[in-house]
C-alpha cells in the first residue's frame, strides 16, 4: 500500500454508481506515479466506528475494488451539492471530522457570492450588475436597464434553470433558456405584456438571482465563454494550469459542455474575435491577473482552496467579465481541445498540494510551537 493517501469525497448518482469515477481513475493512475493511493467515498460509506468502505481502482484488473480502511489523512471534496440534502450530508461529514486536512471550502451561492466579491474594489469592476429576484414587475424594469438580462438559480449548476430575456425593441422581446434538465426552451418573442404573463407561469423566487447579461454572441449565433482553471501547485501556491473557450449549441443561451457545447483554444478564440494580437495578449494577461487576485481574495474569506474554475465572459470591446466562480471544476475542457500536457497537469495538481499539505502537516507535529523551521516552505 502507498504510503501516502488521499480521500475523495463523491456523491453516488444510483445506489451503486458514484459521478466522476472516470475523473478519479485518471487521479488514481497519477497518484500511484506519484506514490499516492487515492480512495474515493461518499459519506454514506464511513461506519460507526470511521472506518471507510472505500473504492480503489486496480490497474491490473481495470476495474475498482471496494475495501474497508481507516479514514484517509487528507480529502479532496468533489461533492456537488445537487440537493439540500446532499449538502446538509457533506456539511455533517466536514463538522464531524473537521480534524482531517480538507484541500478546499465550500464556497457561497450565487448571491452570497455576490455580496462578498462587491465588498473588493479590485473585484468589483469585473462582476455584472446582480440583484436577487423579487418581482415580475422588478424583473421588467431590470430589463429596461439593462437590455440583455440573465436570470439564474442561485445554487444551479450547468446552465440547468437559466433564462436570457433581449430586449428587441420598444415593445419587442426574446425569451430563451434551458429547463432544469438542462433541455433547451423555445425561443419565444413577446411584447412587455406576454412576457410578464410568461414570467409569471414559470414561478420564479428569491432563490433566483438576475445578471445584468454580457453580449456574447458570434457572427453564427451561438455564445461564448472561456473557463479558466488555477490551482496549487506541489508548493501550495496558486498557477493559472490553462484557459479554454466553449462554444453552446445552436439555440443554446449557455455554453456548457454539459449542455452541449463545444471546445476550442482560447487563441483561436480571441483570434476569431480580435484582429490584434496585442489586443489578445491582453485580454489574456487580464484575465491571468485577475485569477489570482480572485483565488487570494476568496481565501481570506472561505480558507484554503485548492482550484477554481472561472467562467469569464469577454465583451465586444475586449472587456473581462466574471461570470461564475466554481470550486469544483471539472478540466474535460482541456482534453477535448487537445492540449493533453495541460490536462494532465489539472488532473496532477490536486495530488502535488495534497502531498505538499501532508509535508506541512507533518512538519507542525514533528516541529517544537514556535520553531522558526516551521515557517519554510
Amino acid at each position: 500500500m502507498s504510503s501516502q493517501r488521499l480521500g475523495v469525497l463523491a456523491i453516488y448518482l444510483s445506489k451503486t454508481r458514484l459521478e466522476e469515477l472516470s475523473y478519479f481513475q485518471k487521479l488514481s493512475k497519477e497518484g500511484k506515479k506519484m506514490g499516492v493511493q487515492v480512495e474515493v467515498f461518499s459519506p454514506t460509506d464511513v461506519e460507526a466506528d470511521n472506518s471507510v468502505r472505500s473504492l480503489t481502482y486496480d490497474a491490473s484488473l481495470r476495474k475498482w475494488v471496494r475495501r474497508r480502511t481507516s479514514m484517509p489523512p487528507v480529502i479532496y471534496d468533489r461533492c456537488r451539492y445537487k440537493a439540500a440534502a446532499n449538502y446538509q450530508m457533506l456539511k455533517a461529514f466536514r463538522n464531524r471530522h473537521a480534524k482531517l486536512i480538507f484541500l478546499s471550502r465550500p464556497l457561497a451561492n450565487k448571491w452570497s457570492m455576490h455580496q462578498i466579491l462587491s465588498e473588493n474594489e479590485g473585484i468589483r469592476p469585473f462582476l455584472p450588475v446582480t440583484v436577487r429576484y423579487s418581482t415580475v414587475q422588478e424583473l421588467l424594469k431590470f430589463t429596461k436597464k439593462h437590455s440583455l438580462v440573465y436570470v439564474k438559480p442561485k445554487n444551479g449548476t450547468g446552465g440547468r434553470g437559466i433564462l436570457r430575456i433581449e430586449q428587441l425593441g420598444p415593445d419587442l422581446f426574446l425569451l430563451q433558456g434551458r429547463n432544469q434538465q438542462r433541455t433547451i426552451i423555445a425561443p419565444y418573442r413577446a411584447s412587455e405584456k406576454q412576457l410578464s404573463i410568461k414570467l409569471h407561469t414559470l414561478k420564479l423566487s428569491p432563490d433566483y438571482v438576475v445578471q445584468q447579461g454580457i453580449q456574447l454572441t458570434l457572427k453564427d449565433g451561438r455564445v461564448h465563454d472561456y473557463r479558466l482553471l488555477i490551482q496549487k501547485n506541489g508548493h501550495g501556491e496558486w498557477e493559472v494550469t490553462g484557459c479554454a473557450g466553449r462554444i453552446g449549441p445552436h439555440r443554446s443561451i449557455t455554453s456548457n459542455l454539459h449542455g452541449g457545447g463545444s471546445a476550442v483554444s482560447q487563441d483561436k478564440l480571441l483570434a476569431y474575435r480580435f484582429a490584434s494580437p496585442e489586443k489578445t495578449e491582453s485580454i489574456k494577461k487580464e484575465m491571468n491577473n485577475f485569477a489570482y487576485k480572485l483565488a487570494d481574495f476568496l481565501e481570506t474569506k472561505f480558507g484554503k482552496l485548492c482550484e477554481l474554475g472561472m467562467d469569464i465572459a469577454v465583451d465586444p470591446k475586449g472587456n473581462v467579465w466574471l461570470l461564475e466562480v466554481n470550486p469544483k471544476p471539472s478540466r474535460e475542457v482541456f482534453r477535448k481541445i487537445g492540449e493533453i500536457a495541460t490536462y494532465q497537469k489539472a488532473v496532477s495538481r490536486p495530488l502535488e498540494y495534497a502531498v505538499w499539505m501532508l509535508r506541512q502537516n507533518t512538519r507542525r507535529i514533528e516541529s517544537p510551537a514556535g520553531d522558526a523551521s516551521n515557517e519554510s516552505d
